[in-house]
């Protein structure tokens, strides 16, 4: 029997839903079968927490006396080098910016002790964060220099807006290297296949639990660094025509969110700046999305595990960062989640930058929220571009630029 969202609302603000976790559901519907599990249960909790380097935060800091015009000058934030395009008093600071006075990678490896994503985390936690700015000067807004502490709490507007999280599966990452440790966005790659590392909830991440997009689109509120957001577009890098399973997992990266929120209502312990050794700064972001069991197919895709979703294995000192898709092979969660893969007839350790443990605590905290109603899905979304659409991401095509 298929149910709308609406109906499944009805049941919230009743207190009446039944909800459960991505990892929940799939003993429930071995046990009471599909027919009888999708008329019981209502909605399928799915979290993730992960490093999305494409994250940031945009706010209005008011207006100075005299007024000054930040739009087409300077801004920094704690000395890190924030984006001052926008207008007079608009600010975007980006997860992975830097202070100008960062050495980066000039003693190599760069520490990136600090960036955009450690202010955004202090920024959230309530830490007076340092605004220098400085502008031409207009008649309309004179001042051309500005000095001063702001705070979250004092900010006319504090959002979170990344245009690419929540990536639909992803690469393993390996060093085929003989001698050479490398530093990447996927952590430290020991040399001659010393470890290999990976990024993704698995059977709780939220849009393998949703494969075709067709519960999740714009509009769909989630949880969001702590509080609640809502998906915004489809992200960037948005590429849901690769190759897929029956049941649609796809085996490599596909599918990513532009998700947006109020910074005011969001908690550090959700939004972590990290320093990626060599390679630069980036922000923790924790987002879980409700799935509707609208009818016995949705359900079906909620009941993926671990064993079924396969990725492949890219080598990063060499065919990644000069754009070559081999891949050395493909396996599954449950097998990298057991601490160690077979590569090239070699046994590699295996570690994740995602936090499963966090993932779950998201996903059962979102299912906490709708049961205590606090939390409504919402019921009219628009879809995000489907395998089908011929949507795909496409490398730079580069032409000469006259000099």
């Amino acid at each position: 029997m298929a149910k709308t969202i609406k109906e499944i609302n009805e049941k919230i603000r009743k207190g009446k839903a039944v909800v459960v976790t991505a990892e929940e559901i799939i003993d429930i519907a071995k046990k009471n079968g599909l027919e009888k599990t999708a008329n019981k249960v209502d909605v399928v909790t799915t979290g993730t927490f992960g490093p999305m380097c494409s994250s940031g935060a945009y706010f209005n800091i008011g207006h100075a006396k005299p007024k000054i015009k930040i739009g087409g000058g300077k801004a920094t934030l704690n000395n890190v080098v924030a984006y001052a395009g926008f207008a007079a008093a608009d600010i975007y600071i980006g997860a992975s910016a830097l202070s100008e006075d960062d050495p980066r990678n000039k003693v190599f490896p760069g520490k990136f002790e600090y960036g955009g994503a450690h202010v955004i985390e202090d920024l959230v936690s309530g830490k007076d964060i340092a605004l220098v700015a400085s502008a031409y000067g207009t008649d309309c807004y004179p001042r051309k220099k500005l000095r001063t502490l702001i705070n979250i709490k004092d900010l006319n507007e504090a959002v979170l807006f990344n245009p690419r999280n929540c990536y639909q599966n992803y690469n393993v990452a390996v060093n085929l290297s003989k001698n050479k440790t490398i530093y990447t966005y996927m952590g430290i790659l020991k040399p001659d296949l010393g470890n290999a590392n990976y990024c993704s909830a698995g059977q709780l991440s939220p849009l393998l639990n949703d494969p075709f997009y067709k519960t999740i689109g714009v509009g769909t509120r989630i949880f969001l660094g702590g509080g609640t957001g809502y998906v915004a577009w489809h992200g960037t890098q948005h590429n849901p025509t690769v190759k897929r399973t029956p049941s649609g997992v796809p085996s490599s990266p596909a599918g990513t969110l532009a998700v947006i929120g109020d910074l005011k209502n969001m908690k550090p312990e959700w939004l972590r700046g990290i320093s990626c050794e060599g390679y630069g700064a980036t922000l923790t972001v924790g987002i879980g999305v409700p799935i509707p069991v609208l009818d016995e197919e949705i359900l079906k895709y909620t009941l993926v595990t671990d064993e079924e979703i396969y990725t492949k294995i890219v080598d990063y000192s060499h065919d990644y960062p000069h754009g070559e898709s081999r891949s050395l092979g493909e396996v599954n969660y449950k097998q990298l989640r057991s601490g160690s893969i077979k590569v090239h007839g070699k046994d590699v350790p295996t570690a994740s930058l995602s936090s499963y443990a966090k993932a779950r605590e998201i996903a059962e905290t979102l299912k906490e929220w709708i049961e205590k109603r606090k939390f409504l899905l919402t019921e009219q979304v628009s879809p995000l571009p489907q395998a089908e659409s011929g949507a795909t991401f496409k490398p730079l095509k580069e032409r000469p630029v006259a000099e």
